[in-house]
């Protein structure tokens, strides 16, 4: 079975148990308003009183609450790293209420108890693979990547842009398009693809404010005859100067400063991550550089993150505090500045406009590789790639003489 439709294994389960007289325990159908657009997700409910806990998912990967409670019918599910919390009524087996935040404000939520559907037998035309999405983005882009799964009527896909991918958005065949949808907490989006006779496809595409945006799918051969591609992650964003040390001086969560000439960056392998708790891609990513911090702190490397939040954030944090806690993040973690001062704050990142973006710095200091974005596990062959890419980086940097390299 192919690990991006997994999630639907979930759906096996016996009856829902009996959390206690007003809400099931195991999986739920639920959609989420925004203004007329209703989007449907899949939710989970487990725990009781005070340790109620509740997930949204990402594909098959589940993007948990941190704190919750049940008191009497009153539902109330905190995701901090997120800035956002869910309060609800429960009536049997409906639950209504809000989702949402400061930032993104409140949207109705409803919620039932999981039935399996099933998904028509048709023949729907195949349309698994990856293809290019040519386009003109604001970050100098001419193409993404659209990454599509397909188990007969079923489908799952994802557009995969130089910041990272939009979630897997998942659904079936319908009256003659794939209709396919996201929640995870954000990135609320839903989408249909139909199948054109010149063998390409048209993917219409929602989000949250405004008509779809409809965009042609071809395969990558076809994109290349007329010479277009999708950026190159490790090239997207270059170095001013090569040869310079790269250099940082931020305080900490604090308020101490920390710079790269500490004793403690001495002789060592820098991961520099540009990271945001408002940004979905670096939430993606930040479970992966916790497990390199993990994998590859005694053999020298020492990973940093560069955080830049909004105006509200910066003034009053919230969701960043909760973002550092979920994650478990216990690399060096520094305030940077606002989003608006990414280029001026590190000048030395060329065409740097990606979130996140990361720097492989050498231990002579010198920034020796870059990556733009993160390709989440919704991304699949292109996720693979760049795991793989990091881990290579990393050893070969760590591999490298400091003495040699000076």
């Amino acid at each position: 079975m192919n690990r991006l439709f997994r999630v639907s294994a979930l759906a096996i389960w016996a009856s829902p148990l009996i959390l206690n007289a007003q809400i099931k325990s195991g999986l739920w159908d639920g959609t989420i308003k925004y203004d007329q657009l209703s989007i449907p997700f899949k939710f989970e409910i487990s725990g009781k009183g005070d340790q109620i806990h509740g997930s949204f998912f990402n594909g098959d990967v589940p993007i948990g609450s941190t704190g919750g409670r049940l008191a009497g019918n009153q539902l109330s599910l905190n995701f901090d790293h997120l800035g956002s919390k869910l309060e609800a009524t429960v009536d049997g087996d409906t639950i209504k209420g809000t989702f949402g935040g400061k930032r993104g404000g409140l949207h109705d939520v409803e919620l039932h108890p999981h039935r399996e559907v099933a998904v028509e037998k048709v023949n729907a035309p195949q349309i698994g693979g990856v293809w290019d999405i040519p386009t003109e983005s604001r970050k100098g882009e001419h193409a993404w990547r659209f990454i599509v799964r397909q188990d007969g009527a079923k489908a799952s896909a994802a557009i995969l842009r130089v910041d990272g991918d939009t979630g897997l958005l998942t659904g079936a065949f319908h009256d003659g398009k794939f209709e396919l949808s996201h929640f995870d907490g954000g990135r609320p989006e839903v989408m249909e693809i139909a199948a054109k006779e010149d063998g390409s496809l048209e993917v219409a595409v929602r989000g949250p404010r405004g008509e779809p945006t409809v965009y042609t799918a071809v395969k990558p051969a076809v994109a290349k005859e007329k010479g277009i591609a999708p950026s190159d992650f490790t090239t997207h964003t270059g170095v001013t100067d090569p040869n310079e040390v790269f250099t940082f001086s931020f305080p900490d969560l604090n308020g101490k400063t920390v710079s790269n000439t500490d004793a403690k960056f001495r002789d060592k392998v820098l991961v520099v991550n540009v990271t945001g708790s408002w940004c979905p891609n670096c939430n993606d990513e930040a479970p992966y550089l916790v497990e390199l911090y993990k994998k590859y702190r005694a053999l020298g490397l020492e990973i940093v993150a560069l955080d830049f939040e909004d105006a509200d954030e910066r003034k009053d944090p919230s969701r960043l505090p909760g973002f550092i806690k979920h994650y478990g993040i216990d690399y060096t973690y520094l305030l940077a500045g606002d989003t608006s001062e990414l280029n001026a704050k590190i000048p030395q990142g060329r065409n740097l406009n990606s979130w996140p973006t990361t720097f492989f710095i050498g231990r002579d200091g010198k920034i020796k590789a870059t990556h733009a974005g993160f390709a989440g596990e919704a991304s699949g062959p292109f996720h693979d790639e760049l795991t793989q890419e990091y881990t290579s980086t990393i050893e070969k940097l760590l591999s490298e003489n400091v003495r040699a390299s000076r």
